[in-house]
């Protein structure tokens, strides 16, 4: 004989309503709602009988509704490439801060199979009343449309001519600490494999050039066309390796790129540091594991995230606050994949 199954407590359980908890405490539904809205209207006894029927009933307000009643949704939407691990570690401290502040976040994410405007369009659907957008790909006009719907804040980009806030590194500056410090150690064959086209990419790129130059290195400039990902990078060491000449030192776009690399050329005898030196940018949490160790420039992905989540919510909170741009100091860790020139 099989045995019956109470599905019961199976089924996703009913939400309580305000008029059940009105009935509950003997008292309107406007009453009620009057008491969750911390509004005046109810005397202290009354108050404590509605409180003390709605914990009985289980009742949870409508945090959404109460907001959206007041014209405020104090949603923050936040666009993130899932797959960019230093973008995940922004997203932590984004949560607590914004916790702090009283904002709920609500993420979207872009990618390969998902379009950005749409990710971005879907956050502004759904109410929220401020952005933060980590290294949009998006075309700064449409930046701008998206800035006159709703206090928007970009990590890693500037736009100018817009009321949209932007928090970046300063990525020149990381660039030219890791060419000074290669040429410090003897290299003058150093190829960029760079980011593509962004303009996070497009920046590095630029001042990897600008640095050889100042370095009197400008006939050495090598630049190879990659992505920030490991297989862009192990594509572009592939290609580095059919060369009859191997430079001394590589700088990766960033540590994603960096491990790629690292991949093909250990796989191929190559021997890092010593036949071939090694510079990520991010700092990455797998950079610092012994087994990797990379050289690296560390972006402050805590502060980028605490700025960006100030910035928004001070414009929110204040119409008349001033849009913020600030640029984060990055700083070079050195570690184990760089050293020493091989001999010419």
């Amino acid at each position: 004989m099989q045995k019956s199954i109470d599905t019961s407590e199976l089924s996703p359980r009913r939400r309580t309503t305000m008029a059940e908890v009105a009935e509950r405490a003997g008292v309107s539904r406007t009453l009620v709602s009057l008491i969750f809205s911390d509004k005046p209207g109810a005397s202290d006894e009354t108050r404590q009988r509605v409180l003390r029927a709605a914990d009985e009933l289980n009742y949870q307000p409508d945090r959404a509704a109460q907001l959206l009643a007041r014209g405020r949704s104090r949603t923050l939407g936040v666009l993130t490439d899932v797959k960019q691990t230093f973008q995940a570690e922004m997203i932590g401290t984004v949560y607590d801060a914004a916790e702090e502040a009283g904002y709920d976040v609500l993420l979207s994410a872009s990618g390969p199979t998902r379009d950005e405007r749409k990710a971005i369009e879907a956050l502004l659907s759904h109410r929220c009343e401020g952005l933060i957008l980590f290294n949009p790909m998006s075309d700064s006009d449409y930046l701008r449309s998206v800035g006159s719907r709703a206090a928007l804040t970009i990590v890693g980009r500037k736009v100018s001519d817009a009321e949209v806030g932007t928090v970046r590194s300063a990525d020149g500056k990381g660039i030219r600490q890791s060419v000074d410090h290669l040429v410090a150690l003897g290299h003058r064959e150093i190829v960029h494999v760079d980011g593509g086209e962004h303009s996070v990419s497009i920046d590095r790129r630029n001042a990897y050039i600008e640095s050889m130059r100042a370095h009197g290195l400008g006939d050495h400039v090598r630049v190879v066309a990659g992505a920030h990902d490991e297989s862009a990078g192990a594509a572009a060491a592939s290609y580095i390796l059919e060369d009859s000449s191997l430079p001394t030192a590589i700088m990766a776009g960033n540590d994603r790129s960096a491990l790629g690399i690292m991949d093909v050329l250990t796989k191929a005898g190559v021997s890092i540091p010593g036949d071939i030196s090694i510079v990520g940018y991010d700092d990455a949490p797998l950079s610092s594991l012994s087994r990797i160790d990379l050289t690296t420039v560390r972006q402050d992905s805590a502060e980028l995230a605490r700025k960006a989540l100030e910035f928004t919510v001070t414009r929110l909170d204040d119409a008349d606050a001033e849009v913020g741009d600030s640029v984060i100091e990055p700083e070079l860790i050195v570690r184990g994949t760089t050293g020493p020139a091989r001999p010419s």
